[in-house]
Order: C-alpha cells, then sequence, then structure tokens
C-alpha cells in the first residue's frame, strides 16, 4: 500500500469500528440531504468514511488499495488524495441532487419529511478510483473473480458504469444502494482527469 491509501484505510477501519461500538454517532456523520433538518457541513465528508457493513467496508478497502494504490504511484500522494476527497464529495451532491429532484416532485419543494436522502460509505471515492484507474491503464488486464476470466481496465470500467447506469434508472423497490453517487464519483473524476490532462507537466 501506499502512504495515502494505506492512512485512508485506517481511517476507514477506526471509524467503522467506532459505529459498532458507539451506534449512536452514525446519524450524525453519515450524509443527509443539505435542506434537510439533520444536514451538518461536516457530512459532506464524514459521510465517505463510514460503512453500513463488513462486506460494505471490505470490498471498498479492497478496491482503494488495488486501484488506489496505482494511481498514488502515478500522481503522488497530494494530487492522489485530492482526487479522493474531489470524487467523494462529487458524488455526495450529484446523489443529493436527485433527492432534491425528488423532494420537488413529491412534495413541491415544501417539505422534506419522508424523502430518503441518507448517504454512507467511500463507494463514490472508490468509483472515481475505477474511472481513473481505466484512464491511465486503459490496456492493464484484470482478473476477474466471478467468472474468473481476464478482462482489460476499459471494458471492465465501462461495464460497471453500464451496470450502475442501469440500476440507477431502474431504481427498483428495496434497492438502498446510491447508484448515483456512484456514477457522480466516476463523472467527477473524468472530469478532474480531462482538467489535468491539459497540463501533462502536473498531471504525471
Amino acid at each position: 500500500m501506499t502512504p495515502v491509501v494505506k492512512n485512508l484505510v485506517i481511517i476507514n477501519v477506526l471509524v467503522f469500528l467506532a459505529q459498532s461500538a458507539m451506534p449512536g454517532i452514525e446519524p450524525l456523520f453519515m450524509g443527509h440531504y443539505p435542506l434537510g433538518a439533520n444536514f451538518q457541513p461536516w457530512q459532506v465528508i464524514s459521510h465517505m468514511f463510514m460503512h453500513g457493513s463488513m462486506t460494505h467496508i471490505f470490498f471498498n478497502m479492497f478496491a482503494l488499495v488495488v486501484f488506489g494504490s496505482a494511481l498514488e504511484r502515478a500522481w503522488g500522494s497530494k494530487r492522489f488524495l485530492q482526487y479522493y476527497m474531489l470524487c467523494g464529495i462529487g458524488a455526495f451532491f450529484m446523489y443529493e441532487a436527485t433527492v432534491g429532484y425528488e423532494v420537488m416532485q413529491l412534495t413541491g419543494g415544501v417539505s422534506y419529511e419522508g424523502i430518503a436522502g441518507r448517504v454512507l460509505g467511500a463507494s463514490g471515492c472508490v468509483y472515481g478510483l475505477l474511472l481513473g484507474f481505466g484512464m491511465l491503464f486503459p490496456n492493464t488486464e484484470l482478473m476477474l473473480l466471478f467468472p474468473p476470466i481476464p478482462i482489460k481496465a476499459k471494458y471492465f470500467v465501462i461495464i460497471y458504469g453500464l451496470i450502475e447506469l442501469s440500476l440507477a434508472m431502474g431504481n427498483s423497490q428495496g434497492d438502498n444502494v446510491a447508484h448515483v453517487a456512484h456514477l457522480g464519483g466516476m463523472l467527477f473524476g473524468y472530469i478532474l482527469i480531462k482538467k489535468w490532462q491539459k497540463n501533462r507537466s502536473n498531471f504525471y
């Protein structure tokens, strides 16, 4: 693990342990709809260090180590941390914008009650890392677990993006995954990389 990746993993694990020991802190630090009564400014950052289950944090941290370490080596620690955080922030606001749209549709913007807007997890950041890895190392072959076949990173990213888009548009009842946040992380990652590529001396 590279330095920033290692520290991010440590922070995420410590926060997850704190959630388990003190369940009452979760509503205070998870993300809420910005115009709702439970929103606090620090939630824009704090939500991305919290997780809903052992499986949730395991797969996010696994992806952080695999894709994040490669990107930190390519960009350096400062640029990598900037990218990681901005992808998470972008994912948060893109998700909450869809919640705001639901508020307008269902209540005319008058009431927030009954509208889901809670979000937590590093998935928005991780999907940004996945997008970044696919753009920087498009022909690197990844080995899938299920099924165990090799696939180039660029195709892996495209497939994952299309799956998330399909799930976000399907809006299946009972699906508590913030697919729009995943897409937001990828979108903001793409915008950042394209912006940085204009000045390659700083980008690499």
